[in-house]
């Protein structure tokens, strides 16, 4: 909203007077307190057909195919199914035997199959060459004009292009090539409706980024008119679906319990009042049903971050902030005193939710790694105030002083390393100690996270009176125009999806179990922010959230 609300604070000497941003309010309430409560769980019967189901997938993908091109449309399905979670090894196995076949230099491969082998080998991180689309290029270097006529093979080698690493400039020219002749195609309505939907839904978000819970709900409807949909893997997956789906409402439902008890719609009506919506933004990190702990630790995390970004953005008058900043750095009780009434009940919320996660992570005996999480939140706290000292001094900072302090006030930073506490079983002191050092993976998701942000917070912060963006400070050192801006930014968050890319080709620095946190948050913000704020204005997103959180699939 771009209307200003005026909130009246009491004092004991005086009434103050001051803009907030007018926020609109809860969508869900306590909806889902009560429909974890309505959830059945599997009986016996149907326990047992689920495992009956998996087995014959893993049956399926650890078989012989009759050609390397099945096996690629088998592991694809499953992967965008949802389900590989569960066959991560055969999926491996299977795709490292694919990688030491020499078919792609075939002539006789078709542009689908071989865009599909790169995707899907690039995606489990082996480094194939991206020359082997050079035989699809005419005498001029171009793409062949022929190719047009394959609308799989121009979408495959879409989806292909997105796991590009930098300098790999063929494969910038064929997201050119295939995204223009892609929409040349939906706008002239000359490809079959449901060819055109799964176009369209790939054009305004590349499976490379796209939330893995949303695709899989959008997958669940487009293989079932696949004429060679195989029904095993389609039932097994819509079981499984829902089976998890179950465990994100029970969680959820806990979640929401903490929520309401804590009275922040109440006491502190100002902040975004978006539960549901941050809970989702960690099933975007983490949907998989080993990391219960990991999405109640970083829903609460992020909700108290959100808070308290709230508060320095929207409604604390300097003086206040000041002392909100100190006493996060003190990081004690005691320093609550100092802080004026509704800043006590947020720093005493900050703390106990830390308390909770101690005790969480000492049942694990992994209590050690707190301390990484907590100083990576003091830092953000840190740089809210910096940013706040420039609005409350009506300075727009240059782009090389903003930039360094809008990469950790973005939060992404901070999220990285907390993600990493509910991971039990991969996450050691030395994977601590990697990423709170913030790493190539990790200042990526920020640079994606912060630029995309303001990319489409600019104009409606600007209206309520906010803190110099990254477009005003780049404007002010550069002397450009915003549309300019824009351009530099957008292609930065390219450069950046392509450093994350390269992070995940063998050797990784980590398990990849790790390094996919970053990779995933940096998806929630450009499912978020793609074409305005998602998270501020949720009402854009509420049938995307019920369909991965509240509906379950018709079996």
């Amino acid at each position: 909203m771009s209307a200003q609300v005026l909130a009246t604070v009491s004092s004991s000497t005086e009434k103050t007077v001051r803009p907030i941003a007018g926020f609109h309010p809860n969508l869900w309430g306590d909806y889902f307190l009560t429909l974890a409560s309505d959830c059945k769980t599997n009986d016996t019967t149907h326990q047992e057909e689920y495992e009956a189901l998996k087995q014959e997938v893993r049956s399926m993908i650890t078989a012989t195919a009759d050609t390397p091109a099945q096996k690629l449309q088998l592991v694809d399905a499953v992967q965008r199914l949802g389900v590989a979670y569960h066959f991560e090894q055969e999926i491996e196995d299977a795709m490292e035997k694919i990688y030491h076949d020499d078919f792609d230099n075939n002539d006789d491969v078709d542009l689908y199959t071989v865009s599909l082998r790169f995707r899907l080998l690039r995606q489990q991180g082996f480094k194939v060459p991206c020359d082997v689309f050079a035989k699809f290029k005419d005498d001029e270097g171009k793409f062949k004009a022929s190719l047009v006529q394959d609308v799989h093979g121009i979408l495959s080698l879409y989806e292909a292009g997105h796991l590009a690493i930098r300098g790999e400039g063929i494969l910038d020219e064929a997201i050119a090539f295939t995204r223009t002749h892609l929409q040349s195609m939906v706008s002239q309505d000359v490809c079959p409706n449901n060819l055109a939907e799964q176009i369209n839904h790939t054009l305004d978000c590349p499976l490379r980024r796209a939330l893995p819970r949303v695709e899989t709900r959008f997958f669940l409807s487009v293989y079932p008119r696949d004429d060679k949909h195989d029904k095993t893997l389609l039932k097994f997956s819509k079981l499984d679906f829902n089976h998890v789906q179950r465990i994100h409402q029970k969680e959820l439902s806990a979640i929401t319990r903490w929520w309401k008890d804590l009275d922040f719609t109440t006491k502190l009506p100002y902040a975004r009042d978006r539960i549901v919506e941050l809970y989702f933004w960690i099933v975007g990190t983490y949907f998989e049903p080993k990391y219960t702990l990991a999405r109640k630790i970083m829903t609460k995390t992020i909700y108290t971050a959100s808070i308290i970004d709230d508060t320095f953005d929207a409604y604390g008058f300097f003086e206040e902030l000041k002392l909100l900043a100190e006493a996060v750095q003190r990081w004690d009780i005691g320093a609550m005193d100092i802080l004026p009434e509704y800043m006590k009940v947020l720093y005493k919320a900050l703390l106990d939710t830390f308390n909770e996660i101690e005790q969480d992570l000492a049942k694990e005996g992994r209590s050690s790694c707190l301390p990484y999480g907590k100083e990576k939140m003091q830092e953000l706290v840190q740089m809210y105030f910096v940013q706040a000292k420039w609005f409350s001094e009506g300075y727009v900072p240059t782009w090389d002083e903003y930039y360094p302090v809008g990469l950790v006030s973005c939060g992404y930073f901070m999220l990285a390393t907390n993600s990493f506490l509910g991971m039990c079983d991969v996450a050691n002191k030395e994977a601590f100690e990697w990423i709170s050092k913030d790493p190539k993976i990790s200042t990526a998701s920020s640079v994606i996270c912060r630029l995309r942000n303001d990319i489409v917070s600019h104009q409606f912060e600007q209206k309520r009176g906010h803190i110099a963006s990254g477009v005003e400070c780049y404007i002010k050192q550069y002397g450009v125009s915003a549309e300019e801006v824009v351009t530099v930014f957008t292609e930065e968050v390219e450069n950046a999806w392509k450093d994350m890319n390269e992070e995940f080709l063998k050797p990784t620095a980590f398990p990849v179990a790790l390094i996919e946190r970053p990779f995933n948050i940096a998806r929630v913000i450009e499912f978020l922010n793609k074409k305005g704020d998602w998270y501020t204005h949720s009402h854009a997103i509420k049938d995307q959230i019920a369909a991965v959180l509240r509906d379950p699939v018709t079996i």
